[in-house]
């Protein structure tokens, strides 16, 4: 009983986060299980390879901030921006407290300039779909078709937003990180007071502007 659980799929999970924290990146998956007494088969009941591992991660983490939002009694009821607050508020919450690992992580992302982000390719699906929740529940409810919002165009800009402030994040020396809270606070409120008055192929082109400039530079 103990082998199996210390094989499940989250102990592989800590055991690799905290793995190449203290040492280094396995060269393979022999290795890496080799190094945490993890048997290979199982290992790949769960993954299927390192990369898999790594991508797997940033799904859990998003899994796990929909577990705590689903557990709000008051969520279902909140507008989308307060959802979409709430969401940003709790993400970079459990990223702080991982914050060693995801600072380790991104680094090799900015090895390559940002270009290929392939280790956030599961999370970006999932920060996506939540866009997409999001303003399809907003169009159920307006009575005009020239209110409703292009579905994709938004997502997309969703996920920019996102990565604008996980960047912000990542440079952010306050105290308490309390400046990455004002950046969710004023950048949400101005998207979605934005939406209402610009076109929505303008705000995704800023948002590519801002992502360029801020992340990719």
């Amino acid at each position: 009983m103990a082998t199996a659980k210390k094989n499940s799929k989250e102990a592989i999970i800590a055991a690799y986060m905290e793995y190449v924290l203290l040492n280094e990146v396995p060269s393979n998956v022999f290795a890496f299980c080799k190094a945490n007494k993890i048997n290979e088969e199982d290992f790949y009941k769960h993954f299927g390879s390192l990369d898999g591992l790594k991508k797997t991660i940033w799904a859990e983490f998003y899994l796990q901030v929909e577990g705590l939002l689903l557990k709000n009694e008051d969520y279902q009821n909140y507008s989308s921006r307060e959802k979409l607050l709430t969401f940003y508020y709790t993400i970079f919450e459990l990223f702080t407290a991982n914050r060693s690992y995801v600072l380790f992580a991104l680094d090799e992302e900015k090895e390559h300039k940002w270009k290929n982000l392939k280790q956030l390719k599961k999370l970006k699906d999932k920060v996506v779909d939540f866009g997409t929740e999001l303003v399809e529940t907003d169009n159920e409810s307006a009575n005009l078709k020239v209110l409703k919002k292009p579905v994709k165009i938004v997502a997309e800009a969703v996920w920019l937003q996102f990565m604008f402030l996980l960047k912000f994040w990542m440079d952010d020396e306050s105290a308490g990180f309390e400046k990455t809270d004002v950046a969710i606070e004023k950048s949400v409120n101005t998207v979605f007071d934005v939406f209402d008055n610009t076109p929505l192929e303008n705000i995704l082109d800023f948002g590519k502007f801002l992502w360029k400039e801020k992340v990719a530079g």
